[in-house]
């Protein structure tokens, strides 16, 4: 008898399970880079109908971007974000983000 040179089906490897209540142990593990070696870009969108300022990207740990977050948005009087190592701030104020940004130490493309 000849051996099946061709295998029909899926292959489930031990990654695989049929219980989809079992939580994957796979985290996102940002590399962590010092300020001065971040080349950040901004990108402009339009969000029901207001303007959203976007920098990226952010190579950082979760908390120390958060107290970026939190200086940037008290010392402009804007509102803002951190969505995936995003920081997306109300408003069309690239300029005045940029020059705040120099002072902590960011680099830009």
């Amino acid at each position: 008898m000849k051996k099946n040179l061709f295998e029909m089906g899926a292959n489930f490897g031990d990654e695989w399970s049929s219980d989809n209540k079992i939580k994957s142990n796979k985290k996102d593990k940002i590399e962590i880079i010092d300020k001065s070696k971040h080349r950040l870009h901004f990108a402009k969108e339009k969000r029901r109908g207001k303007v959203i300022t976007i920098v990226e990207p952010f190579f950082m740990d979760k908390k120390e971007l958060q107290d970026i977050l939190k200086s940037l948005k008290k010392s402009m009087g804007i509102g803002g974000t951190i969505k995936d190592n995003k920081m997306e701030f109300q408003g069309e104020v690239k300029d005045k983000l940029k020059d705040n940004l120099k002072e902590f130490g960011f680099k830009f493309k």
